[in-house]
């Protein structure tokens, strides 16, 4: 796997961004050659099937290695999984990884951050004011295939991560997305969005806000993996594709809400 490049980066254009950076599941041969973990056990902590959700921006990031070769979404000194604290619990390794393997890694991590900044610095030039949807699924069935999921009170169907931005300046955006997505029809009911009860956002929208503080808006967009069953990996067409049809919803209130600030001063 080592001719995988570690992301893929699809430029179009308009100020909406889409990034999907834990929907890898590839690892370099020699990460595969020390992993203590089953192919199986690393999907369920990854987020597959996000890069498909991303399609709803022309300009879109799509992560192609596991989170356990390099985690895009961490801080550079949490990127690399060491020991089972980094990894809920789990034992990533058969034994301690070589600092090479290690270094190799965070290289990637550094080489991300770059290009990441680069491709929004051309977005900013191109647009102003941009918005990056940090587009990401998450566990609620810890307990194994048969145990009861998590308390639905705090693991709501879509957590919106806002804890690294300047909330009130980017309000407009924020209130409109959430808005927008529980106003959808969704099957069975209103999707049960909530801001900041699970997750506030990682490295990705914390990059964003620092680099871009007055220009670009980044929301941390966690789907509960409802629309799936994350112990097998298999996914509920139906859900799945309404989930996406329900994000894509959005696109047209986030345009009009940046259209509007056009006249603010930054």
């Amino acid at each position: 796997m080592t001719g995988l490049l570690p992301w893929r980066v699809v430029h179009g254009d308009g100020p909406l961004v889409a990034m999907a950076v834990h929907n890898g599941h590839a690892v370099r041969e020699e990460v595969a050659r020390s992993l203590a973990l089953s192919e199986a056990d690393r999907l369920r902590e990854e987020d597959p099937y996000t890069d498909e959700w991303a399609a709803l921006a022309p300009t879109r990031v799509i992560g192609l290695r596991s989170r356990f070769e390099i985690d895009l979404n961490r801080p550079r000194d949490e990127a690399f999984y060491r020991t089972p604290d980094d990894a809920w619990g789990l034992e990533v390794w058969k034994a301690p990884p070589p600092e090479d393997l290690a270094r190799r890694s965070l290289e990637e991590h550094d080489a991300f951050y770059r290009e990441a900044g680069e491709l929004l610095n051309d977005v900013e030039r191109r647009h102003g004011r941009f918005v990056v949807l940090d587009l990401h699924s998450y566990n609620h069935r810890r307990n194994g295939p048969d145990g009861a999921p998590a308390d639905p009170q705090g693991n709501p169907q879509v957590n919106v991560g806002t804890g690294t931005m300047d909330r009130e300046r980017w309000a407009p955006i924020v209130d409109r997305f959430i808005s927008d997505l529980r106003a959808f029809d969704f099957p069975g009911g209103a999707l049960d969005v909530r801001e900041n009860v699970k997750f506030l956002g990682r490295r990705v929208p914390q990059f964003v806000h620092q680099s871009f503080p007055t220009t670009g808006c980044a929301l941390a967009v966690e789907v509960k993996k409802f629309f799936m069953d994350e112990w097998t990996g298999e996914r509920n067409p139906e859900l799945f594709a309404a989930v996406g049809r329900a994000l894509a919803s959005t696109v047209p209130g986030i345009l009009e809400e940046l259209g509007k600030m056009k006249g603010v001063k930054q």
